[in-house]
């Protein structure tokens, strides 16, 4: 025996401990592992082929089964008919095994049901930009009933990796660069989600997205006090404030731990500390990585024996080191049973929790799914206009509908540029031409025909290559048209089928290909120039804001993002987004975040300047915004909260939606303090003339951080909150937190209450 034990028991209920204590080996192991049965072409995660399921499905469940992986989403099937597969394979589950207990069945959700037909919504830093938590709930209520409908258990999102810096192919699955922002929002999804009566899976535990030069998989080197402070803190929400019922690991390793092998982490944190009682799944391979990749395993066997050990319940997609090395593993002695048990525990609990251990799927599959009706319409198109970030603009928008207008730009004529990496369109579709996308989604040109009727359409350039020999035509347009609109930026791929998304890093920040040299030829016409970013990262774009009249950053704004494009260039949308991470001067000043101590930004002591071309919460609006009557309790127990109200005016002539943004700093504390953090933050929506009082009401928690004897506590002292309509200050008030030094506990509130008074 190795001598590692099963610490942390896990409490469950009597029929669990009976089906466990009369369960075989075989039993065991297969209830603690997946199985994604695929067709040739479907390959859409790397080591997919080479770890490719042993044998057929019907082998796989011969002992019965954990997880099916991923039914709908990895080639395009009508959903219906698929769903009369799913449940003909649960029967013979419930019928054909000895036990009788079905698959949970899990899918990709980040953006929607990631399945052919399927609603596909904006993109997660979308959410960030819109800052509309009810908004987001809503969402995630109807993915989790179509979730529920089809059979399907388990989504794996939201994503509450914390961007750390934006060359990493993977920010578009992010939701920003601040942690308070990724935490509320996530923890909204998880709730929408999860009333539908099925559960979310937060990605990716911890630190993932800390790598090295924003490589992915690259290894990480930040300490505990990083982690405990940013990274942490939307995976604490989201468990205690959410109810997240499932954990997917990162396949980070974090100071030359992988994070799949860290007991620290999965056991430590996330049940110690915070109590989560919930199950804990590999990222895909995740667990086979441990030997593949990070080489801290000289086997699957010991690298099961190390997963099991660190707290990762489920391997997923499929068994690889869960199955016959693990078993082989046991029989020698090499592995405690009670380790399989402790996963086993979990995993029984999870399916009883979501009723499968009395689901005989006796009743029938669904015959119909609305999988993109009006209220799926409803919510990506208010969404996507509320995401929609003006970043300048010399007072050439709104376009007048008249105008001569010149369509210029690689994205300019592509649906699949609304879309992000995890979309059925990009991670699916891409890989099979000539399927059709399955439902409505217009390109931005068709978005701006709609709007302001014909316009000249040109493309310019590809995305990601050298080729200028599509200049001439595009300075030919502009050059006849009254005003140009450039849609530029990414195309969402895995792998290094994209310019951005999972696998798709870059070692600068400029737009890819030769697409700033189109955009630059174009400007020398003397045309104005409005550049629309649909990208999945922030590029450095300090050339474009300066010459350009106007930039509109669109963080792939999802099936009606054309609209809302064209909406917000016509004036018939008042743009309201506000940037969830900052945009940056260079790919040399990275990796960047707002949250910088005082020697993290421009200092005498630097010749380089890290600072933005927009910081953190920036965007403008076609109307004004006037705050009045800022306020904050003067002083506030370390215990308690902080209370701060402003006023908000709408001063212009149009009506319009405001993000009233309130940030905190610390003064002086036992460690560098970050010179602005986001405490709370509220969307507003005001006619004009009116107001309204915004009051908040802020825990502090949300200023507490890890002293000197690595214990998250409250520190007293001065404090500095201010209000603005970015992370610049436009009001503020000093607050004293008073009393002794307070700890911060699982019990302790973290999210910050805001209310509207008219």
């Amino acid at each position: 025996m190795s001598g590692v034990s099963a610490e942390a028991p896990v409490r469950v209920s009597a029929r669990i401990a009976d089906l466990i204590a009369n369960m075989t080996l075989d039993e065991k192991l297969a209830q603690i592992v997946g199985f994604w049965e695929g067709e040739e072409g479907d390959s859409v995660a790397p080591m997919q082929a080479e770890s490719a399921p042993r044998g057929t499905l019907d082998h796989a469940i011969k002992h019965g089964l954990g997880h099916l992986t991923r039914v709908y989403g990895t080639t395009p099937v009508d959903a219906t008919e698929r769903a009369h597969y799913l449940w003909a394979r649960q029967r013979q589950l419930v019928t054909g095994t000895r036990l009788g207990i079905p698959a949970l069945v899990h899918e990709e959700i980040l953006t929607g049901l990631s399945i052919w037909k399927a609603a596909t919504f904006p993109t997660p830093l979308a959410w960030g930009a819109a800052g509309d938590p009810e908004l987001v709930q809503r969402m995630g209520a109807l993915i989790g009933t179509s979730m529920r409908e089809l059979g399907i258990h388990q989504g794996l999102a939201p994503v509450l990796d914390v961007v750390r810096d934006p060359r990493w192919g993977r920010v578009e699955e992010c939701i920003g660069e601040d942690p308070y922002l990724v935490g509320a929002l996530g923890t909204a999804y998880v709730r929408g989600v999860q009333s539908a009566g099925v559960h979310a899976t937060l990605k990716h535990f911890v630190g993932y997205s800390a790598s090295k030069a924003g490589r992915n998989f690259g290894p990480v080197s930040a300490g505990p006090r990083e982690l405990a402070d940013q990274l942490l803190i939307p995976f604490e929400m989201a468990i205690l404030d959410g109810n997240a019922r499932s954990v997917m690991h990162s396949y980070a390793e974090i100071d030359g731990v992988p994070v799949a092998a860290n007991p620290e982490l999965l056991t430590g944190v996330l049940r110690d500390q915070w109590g989560f009682d919930g199950v804990v799944v590999a990222d895909y391979f995740g667990v086979a990585f441990l030997k593949h990749l990070h080489q801290v395993a000289p086997d699957l066997a010991d690298a099961a024996h190390q997963a099991l050990t660190a707290g990762v319940d489920i391997e997923l997609p499929t068994g690889d080191a869960y199955t016959a090395p693990l078993k082989a593993a046991i029989e020698a002695g090499d592995v405690d049973i009670a380790l399989v048990d402790r996963a086993l525990s979990r995993a029984l609990a999870q399916k009883e929790e979501l009723g499968l251990l009395d689901e005989d799927f006796s009743a029938g599959p669904p015959t119909s799914v609305v999988l993109d009706g009006p209220q799926h319409r409803e919510v990506a198109r208010t969404l996507a206009e509320e995401s929609i970030v003006l970043v300048s603009n010399d007072g050439t928008l709104p376009l007048a509908r008249d105008l001569r207008i010149a369509v210029i730009g690689p994205n300019a004529d592509r649906f699949q540029a609304l879309f992000g990496c995890y979309s059925f369109a990009n991670h699916v579709l891409a890989q099979r031409p000539g399927v059709d996308l399955g439902f409505a989604a217009d390109s931005a040109a068709d978005g701006l025909r709609h709007e302001f009727g014909n316009v000249d359409l040109v493309q310019g350039c590809a995305i990601d290559d050298d080729d200028t020999s599509g200049f001439g035509a595009a300075v030919a347009a502009a050059s006849a048209a009254e005003v140009a609109v450039m849609v530029v930026g990414d195309t969402a791929g895995l792998f290094g089928r994209g310019t951005v998304g999972e696998g798709c890093d870059r070692d600068d920040l400029e737009l890819p290909g030769v697409q700033r040299q189109l955009v630059e030829a174009v400007i020398a016409t003397g045309t104005p120039v409005v550049v629309v970013l649909m990208t999945g990262r922030p590029y450095a774009i300090a050339w474009a804001t300066a010459a350009c009249a106007a930039v509109v950053q669109a963080f792939f704004p999802g099936e009606e993002g054309a609209s809302a494009i064209a909406g917000v260039l016509s004036g018939r949308v008042n743009p309201s987004g506000r940037l969830p991470v900052s945009l940056p001067r260079s790919s040399g000043a990275q990796p960047y975040t707002y949250l910088h101590p005082t020697l993290g930004g421009g200092t005498e002591v630097t010749t380089v300047d890290p600072s933005p071309v927009a910081v953190f919460g920036h965007g403008l609006s076609y109307t004004t915004f006037a705050y009045e009557g800022f306020a904050a309790a003067a002083e506030v127990p370390t215990s308690g909260a902080m209370t701060a109200s402003v006023t908000l005016t709408n001063t212009g002539a149009r009506a319009g939606g405001h993000i009233v943004q309130l940030y905190a700093r610390d003064l002086v504390g036992s460690v560098t303090r970050p010179v602005a953090q986001l405490v709370g933050f509220q969307r507003v929506f005001l006619e004009p003339g009116a107001r309204a009082t915004v009051a908040f009401e802020v825990p502090t928690t949300r200023v507490a951080f890890t002293d000197r004897t690595m214990t998250r506590v409250v520190e007293p002292g001065a404090m500095t909150l201010w209000v603005g309509d970015s992370s610049h200050r436009l009001a503020e008030a000093e607050v004293t937190l008073t009393g002794p030094k307070h700890p911060v506990t699982s019990a302790s509130p973290r999210l910050t209450r805001a209310t509207i008074q008219s």
